[in-house]
């Protein structure tokens, strides 16, 4: 086979003229391919990127790493199927395609998997053995595990996403992607920890990120601090518990509360200053029951009248409204809930009866839902309920991992400004997300409507062992007492640090945690605090200002619609707060793979399937049909039989080759741009002006992001060229009628063989490339996107008129019931006036290819219909 060219794309008007002998083989199939070609592509470099270049010249891509700990599912294949079809065209445009592959080693999935697989736990006070290993038969029960020091965890975790990242490229390059292989990154190696670092001591330095004592969303599960971009609403059974505080003049005031276990950590209660029940209230105090406090009743407008009695107990703090109230009102700090879940041990200050004492020991210590059913049995035992617990369904805050609700405490924790409580930063934010095209366009809401919900800063601190430790030291004063007001940071080329395993800048470890000395942050960053600077991470920011500066701002950030409000989010804060700009030009959305009942893939449901059961039995280019299949942003539904459609078509385009080259058609037949005496056929003229057409038309719904119009145009014309025109032109081709008839046949076939495999490169990857090495040198996938075809004036709508005629006269043999071949002695084509003109000048093929003696063509149809077929006839 001639040597593959791997130096860059080749037009028609550049291809060889000498012709190398078609070697086309007895029986094409599809199996096999993958493995052939995947391993030649990354040999040959087929898709690498070449750094020596122009930002004018390359087309770059924010790749989304998977998370390599997890496993991979259909709709991995699906999503990376689309952003693979951009990329190939973009490539054959003449782009230089950056297309990295990336993982996200980083977070709670890969820390879990991690202590289960080497049987490890973390402890970040432990020092680091630069000797360990884990033991060779891990314990089962996570109590006698091996106790490690964070360096230790994260070596294992690295090691073992290595392994895991293995599994994940043999299946991406099965599948066909057209990533470069030389350039991975990974989102929790050395580089990524510094990039990461680096980038949030800038936010630091520039008073992007902040340190402050808040009320936080906690899961008491995992003990560490959620984001809202992490929160998930969950319809939850529960009740309302009404009781009565009570006024200085012993009256009644009914509160309706799910939480009953907070009435110890009650601060107010509030109505809507336009409540009538209650303004006579404003700016009083009523007493709360058990526990005897004296809390004051407040207006705000963010108080339901409708909802229960129309006043609320506001506690510190119950859930985020709470929390808006704490602020706006400027509430006293009354929490009672700890990390752990539980109520804290210790009498609050603010309860000072001897019956509030003893009520606080009843709950003292439990957890909540236990402390619920303490506070509800006291109140029922007094007397104080009013009527029966209503039970309802709502919806509760839950940590997108967890089991348990959400608990809100207060907790000293990271930050990054990201315009939750910037009305400026905000509208910034929304503008960037205008300045982006989206994919499809709807999208864009989406982002908008999270950006204008947004009800606080980017909390970027967790309480975990695995991920980018927080690069800060605090001093100590002469008592020991952290000053957080002046933290420590390092110098930028000690990056990445441990703060919990290095000593603070200027201090020796022994001045740890001891009076006057220092102490080391112990918390890691958000993984999407690492994950938003993908682009920074790839694009090899603050490493090499050049490559950087050819790559961002990237051209295309693809991703899922569900992530639109963390990763695109979060990445626009990031680009906008480095480097004043949005980081990509386009973001390409794509939606959710459905199973038949048109639910969302999920492991959860038990619904997930597997890719590589799918990839062997149907190969790569049949399921990358079904993906490109599918418009951007749209759900679409797992289906079998669109992938039995995809592989039907790749089988077609295999043995369609086949024949066409066994005709004779060869490379030097292909026509160049200005090329085209040889066609003296009508039909030859009218099939390339109308691949013309596909060729316009598919191209510009590539270059629009609709790779799904690209395959529908493209797909819809060879079906046409091999059922109709390749039926039509054989008795041409075959030499019947004259060496001119022949060249002119073989010119079309081959310009619209050459022109069909590039149409169908991006989506069926290998099928395309088998047939392009029968017959032309190098790769179809560094060859270039069709150019405008030679032909201008052939007429596009002639040959579907002529197929039609030819499918009239095979129906008349089929319901005859005799062979294709038996000849036709006459038959009758009546068609309107502007349809016969076409026909005329297709007479001689139609003829030829219906075994026909004589067609009359007749005028005056409102539509063409065959009629008077006369069958010769047949032995019995």
């Amino acid at each position: 086979m001639p040597e593959a060219d791997t130096t860059g794309t080749d037009t028609p008007a550049t291809q060889p003229t000498a012709a190398p002998a078609a070697t086309v083989p007895d029986k094409p199939a599809l199996e096999g391919l993958e493995a052939k070609f995947s391993e030649r592509w990354v040999a040959e470099g087929t898709y690498r990127f070449d750094p020596a270049t122009t930002r004018e010249a390359v087309y770059s891509i924010d790749t989304p790493p998977p998370t390599a700990s997890g496993s991979l599912h259909v709709g991995h294949m699906f999503s990376f199927t689309q952003t693979d079809l951009l990329a190939r065209y973009q490539r054959m445009t003449g782009k230089n395609v950056f297309y990295p592959m990336g993982w996200d080693d980083n977070g709670l999935p890969t820390e879990r998997r991690v202590q289960n697989y080497f049987g490890v736990r973390c402890d970040p006070a432990i020092p680091y053995d630069a000797d360990y290993r884990p033991p060779a038969q891990p314990a089962k029960n996570q109590r006698d595990f091996d106790v490690v020091s964070r360096r230790n965890f994260i070596e294992l975790c690295e090691e073992l996403a290595v392994e895991d990242e293995k599994v994940f490229e043999h299946l991406f390059k099965t599948l066909g992607l057209s990533v470069d292989w030389d350039m991975t990154y990974r989102t929790i190696d050395g580089t990524s920890r510094a990039v990461s670092q680096r980038a949030f001591l800038k936010n630091f330095a520039d008073g992007d990120a902040y340190l402050a004592e808040a009320p936080t969303l906690w899961d008491v599960t995992f003990r560490t601090a959620v984001a809202q971009a992490e929160l998930e609403d969950r319809e939850v059974p529960g009740a309302y518990y009404r009781y009565a505080f009570t006024t200085h003049d012993g009256a009644p005031v009914h509160i309706e509360t799910t939480r009953p276990e907070l009435l110890a950590a009650c601060a107010a209660l509030v109505a809507h200053p336009d409540d009538e029940r209650y303004q006579h209230l404003f700016g009083t105090t009523v007493t709360s029951p058990l526990f005897g406090v004296e809390v004051e009743v407040k207006a705000h407008p963010l108080a339901k009248p409708d909802k229960g009695s129309g006043i609320a107990m506001v506690c510190t703090f119950g859930d985020l409204t709470d929390v808006t109230w704490w602020r706006e009102l400027d509430l006293p700090t009354r929490a009672i809930i700890g990390r752990d879940g539980r109520i804290q041990a210790e009498t609050p200050e603010w309860i000072t009866t001897d019956e509030g004492t003893a009520a606080y020991a009843e709950i003292a210590g439990k957890t909540a839902f236990s402390a619920k059913e303490a506070v509800v049995s006291m109140l029922s035992a007094r007397g104080l309920l009013d009527g029966e617990p209503k039970k309802i369904l709502h919806p509760v805050n839950f940590y997108e991992k967890g089991d348990k609700p959400l608990e809100v405490v207060t907790s000293r924790q990271w930050y990054i400004r990201n315009g939750g409580r910037d009305e400026n930063r905000r509208a910034t934010f929304i503008q960037r997300g205008r300045e982006l095209e989206w994919h499809p366009g709807f999208m864009r809401s989406r982002y908008e409507n999270w950006v204008e919900g947004l009800n606080g800063d980017w909390l970027v601190s967790r309480q975990r062992f695995f991920g980018v430790p927080i690069p800060v030291w605090y001093p100590l004063d002469a008592d020991g007492n952290p000053d957080y007001a002046h933290p420590i940071v390092p110098d930028d080329s000690a990056l990445p640090v441990d703060p919990v395993a290095e000593p603070a800048p200027g201090y020796d470890e022994s001045q740890r945690d001891a009076p006057g000395g220092f102490t080391g942050d112990p918390d890691v960053l958000d993984t999407w605090a690492t994950s938003s600077l993908t682009p920074q991470i790839v694009g090899r920011w603050s490493r090499d200002d050049e490559f950087f500066a050819n790559v961002f701002p990237f051209d295309l950030r693809p991703q899922a619609h569900e992530i639109i409000r963390t990763w695109l989010f979060s990445t626009v804060v990031r680009g906008e707060e480095l480097h004043g700009t949005v980081p990509w030009k386009h973001a390409a959305i794509s939606g959710w793979v459905l199973d038949p009942d048109r639910k969302k893939m999920s492991k959860s449901k038990g619904n997930v399937v597997v890719p590589t059961d799918i990839l062997e039995e149907y190969g790569a280019d049949a399921v990358r049909y079904w993906a490109a299949s599918a418009r951007l942003g749209a759900d679409t539904a797992y289906e079998v039989a669109q992938m039995k459609i995809g592989r039907r078509l790749a089988i077609k385009i295999l043995n369609a080759s086949k024949f066409v080259l066994g005709l004779g058609a060869t490379e030097a037949d292909v026509l160049s741009d200005g090329q085209d005496p040889v066609l003296v056929n009508a039909l030859d003229r009218a099939l390339l002006a109308q691949l013309a057409d596909v060729v316009e038309q598919a191209g510009r719904a590539f270059a629009a992001y609709d790779p799904a119009r690209a395959l529908q145009l493209t797909e819809s014309f060879f079906w046409q060229f091999t059922d109709d025109y390749v039926e039509l032109i054989k008795d041409r081709a075959y030499g019947a009628q004259g060496e001119e008839q022949k060249a002119s046949v073989l010119a079309a076939l081959a310009t619209t063989l050459d022109a069909i495999l590039r149409l169908f490169a991006p989506i069926l990857p290998f099928a395309t490339d088998e047939v392009w090495s029968w017959w032309r040198s190098g790769s179809v996938h560094r060859a270039a996107w069709p150019a405008p075809l030679p032909v201008t004036d052939g007429d596009t709508g002639m040959l579907p008129t002529v197929g039609q005629a030819l499918s009239g006269i095979r129906k008349a043999k089929s319901e005859a019931k005799v062979k294709q071949r038996t000849e036709v002695l006459s038959a009758v084509v009546s068609a309107p006036a502007e349809l016969l003109a076409q026909l005329q000048a297709g007479l001689g093929d139609l003829q030829a290819a219906a075994n026909a003696r004589s067609i009359e063509l007749r005028d005056g149809a409102d539509a063409l219909v065959v009629s008077d077929v006369e069958l010769a006839p047949t032995e019995a």
